[in-house]
């Protein structure tokens, strides 16, 4: 899961905004500002979580941090593995950006983008969590602990991928006080988008859904949402959601869908006024591939790459990554790299949305919320983003981002995981230490007209 929380004036301090990222399990702990985990040595089934925070959905304005802490007991059978079980509690820290501050008045939001694991691919693909018990793959017990993560994170603005029991969910999240809204795949797929945001805070300003199947791009959705914060009719954001399509062979079609929701992202931001725009969901796209340099650049040379080789995705097994100490391996040669891999005409128009040319492009200037944050070499590549955000038995590796536009930034993300870590879950949901695929918080803030010329960043309002 990523989060980001934002704030309209500032550069790094006391008012921050957390945004929230992909989770894609379900198994997780606390994080907030701090948090932590303890995991007893014995057989016993109980686990305790401790937190601060300096927000809530009643009291954002409150600058003043509480803390909390509860005793959960889980009712499920108490089958372990040694080797599964950590020794000692798993921290993960905050980590500021060195380039900005928040201001003491500023105002904050948080966004989360959650892949949450979808209850038919959990029991379809069983073979990619052999180290979980059946129990805890049951949407009955991952529905509880997904809430109550959200719950105790307190996001504004959450981002869902597959998602196929959104009114479980719902019924949940609008008990505490979200309001929320879901696309279904196209098809006959059962999972979706979903998001949620706080009724209180944010009113929904448009909607727009994008069904990539009325473009011949399959049947993956993704979610726009325009909102408003209610006390400051001024701060709009553009929030997007995306669950981009996972089969690495066909990489025209993921460009292809990156490409259209960036596209339609930037009409709907210029639509308000050119409004801040944050793109949450799962890329099924590896930091070193040449999709996330298209995010990141705006433009790809599709004849330079061969399509099968787009998305990073191939060769991306446990122990070949885990026994490179999480860098990415040069599997892919200069010479694949070189080949068009027999570009069709109709591959090449889904790709580039033209006919005549070998180039996408897309008009937004987006960056990377966790590479713009510096990080430990325990828990980042060499790009600066996450070692992992999707670990099972068949792949380790990121793919799920929060990109942001420019006027706003990162101000602070909660780190991941380090290689160490991932070596013990052995996969991610992991039943013991409650972690869950892509957990990252990252912190955005809105600089005010002070700052614009000190960070570069366009004003807001």
């Amino acid at each position: 899961m990523r989060s980001v929380a934002c704030s309209w004036s500032r550069p790094t301090g006391a008012s921050r905004i957390s945004i929230g990222g992909h989770l894609s399990s379900g198994f997780h702990r606390s994080h907030h500002l701090s948090s932590s985990v303890s995991f007893p040595s014995s057989g016993d089934a109980s686990f305790l979580v401790s937190c601060s925070s300096t927000s809530g959905p009643s009291d954002h304005n409150d600058s003043s941090n509480r803390s909390y802490s509860r005793r959960w007991y889980n009712p499920l059978p108490r089958r372990r593995h040694a080797d599964q079980m950590p020794t000692s509690r798993i921290a993960r820290d905050w980590i500021d950006s060195d380039t900005s501050t928040v201001s003491e008045d500023s105002d904050r939001f948080t966004v989360v983008s959650y892949n949450i694991l979808g209850d038919r691919n959990s029991s379809y693909h069983k073979d990619l969590y052999s180290n979980v018990s059946f129990p805890y793959l049951k949407w009955g017990y991952r529905k509880r602990l997904i809430c109550e993560e959200l719950i105790r994170l307190r996001p504004d603005i959450i981002c869902m991928q597959e998602v196929d029991k959104y009114f479980d969910l719902f019924s949940m999240m609008e008990k505490a006080g979200y309001a929320g809204s879901y696309k279904r795949r196209t098809g006959d797929n059962i999972d979706g988008c979903a998001m949620f945001w706080k009724a209180d805070r944010f009113r929904v300003l448009e909607r727009e859904n994008i069904e990539f199947s009325q473009f011949g791009m399959r049947d993956n959705v993704a979610q726009l949402s325009v909102l408003e914060l209610r006390k400051s009719k001024s701060r709009r954001l553009l929030v997007g959601n995306i669950h981009v399509l996972y089969n690495p062979s066909r990489g025209d079609v993921k460009l292809g869908q990156i490409r259209s929701l960036c596209s339609k992202a930037h009409l709907l931001s210029k639509k308000w006024g050119d409004i801040p725009i944050v793109l949450g969901g799962d890329y099924n796209s590896l930091p070193q591939s040449p999709l996330y340099n298209f995010l990141a650049s705006s433009e790809l040379n599709i004849m330079k790459h061969d399509k099968r080789e787009l998305s990073g995705q191939r060769n991306r097994l446990p122990n070949q990554v885990l026994e490179a100490g999480g860098k990415p391996s040069n599997t892919i040669t200069s010479i694949n790299r070189c080949l068009s891999s027999s570009w069709t005409n109709e591959e090449i128009r889904l790709a580039t949305g033209q006919e005549n040319s070998y180039w996408a492009v897309h008009p937004l200037k987006l960056n990377s919320s966790y590479a713009s944050v510096k990080g430990s070499t325990n828990t980042r590549d060499s790009t600066g983003e996450p070692l992992a955000t999707s670990y099972h038995s068949k792949f380790l590796g990121t793919v799920d981002y929060l990109w942001y536009s420019d006027g706003i930034a990162p101000a602070r993300v909660l780190d991941t995981l380090p290689i160490d870590v991932l070596c013990r879950t052995r996969g991610l949901p992991c039943q013991v230490s409650f972690v869950t695929n892509t957990i990252v918080l990252l912190l955005i803030q809105w600089p005010n007209h002070v700052v614009l010329f000190v960070f570069g960043f366009a004003g807001v309002g």
